[in-house]
């Protein structure tokens, strides 16, 4: 098939499950760093709300591909020597927390203040009133933003080809390095991005618009 061999097929495909075990882990690393950061930055005091800022703006200001560089080079500098899943899954896990906590943060202000006064007159523990109240709504509003933005996690997955992780880009680097079929090689690597997140990207647009219907 265009130069391309079953095996080297099936060594993409492989390339791509990978591709996903970094995209799964990236997601739900940032997840659960990212909703206490958005209730810091949305709810915490002026120097909780300062501290968490500067980090957010920090992670955001440096590309991703420099943060898989000091998280594969910087750690094993002080002696741990990390596999390159481990370090890629570090870095995801940093870009996606910088950057879920701020939509979560705008989700979580969205919510209406009278939910909160109302919360308050319940005689809600604050704890309580976030997770009981506050949460609920906020997750309906961030829901299409969120899976829109876990559509750049599985594409920016491939910077992790700086250290040398076997992914999708990757295995097809490799591939294209044995049969010099580059056009070929790139364009199933293309379908197969595109398989991935085109998905996600009709799941956001469709969550999208019942939310403005509702």
């Amino acid at each position: 098939m265009l130069g391309i061999s079953l095996e080297q097929l099936q060594f993409i495909l492989r390339g791509a499950g990978w591709t996903l075990l970094l995209s799964s882990m990236g997601f739900l690393g940032g997840a659960a760093v990212g909703l206490p950061l958005a209730l810091a930055r949305s709810r915490g005091g002026r120097l909780l709300r300062v501290i968490t800022g500067g980090l957010i703006q920090l992670v955001q200001g440096i590309p991703l591909p420099v943060l898989m560089f000091l998280c594969y080079f910087g750690i094993s500098i002080a002696g741990y020597d990390l596999p390159s899943l481990v370090a890629a899954g570090l870095a995801m896990t940093a870009y996606s927390a910088a950057f879920l906590a701020e939509i979560w943060k705008a989700c979580i202000q969205a919510v209406s203040k009278t939910q909160w006064e109302a919360a308050e007159c319940l005689a809600l523990r604050p704890l309580q009133r976030v997770w009981y109240v506050v949460l609920p709504q906020a997750a309906r509003i961030a829901v299409a933003p969120t899976v829109g933005f876990l559509v750049q996690i599985v594409k920016n997955s491939s910077y992790a080809v700086v250290i040398g992780f076997f992914d999708l880009t990757y295995s097809a680097r490799v591939v294209n390095n044995s049969t010099f079929e580059p056009f070929a090689v790139f364009s199933i690597a293309a379908v197969l991005y595109f398989a991935i997140c085109y998905p996600l990207s009709v799941l956001s647009y469709r969550l999208e618009k019942r939310l403005k219907r509702a």
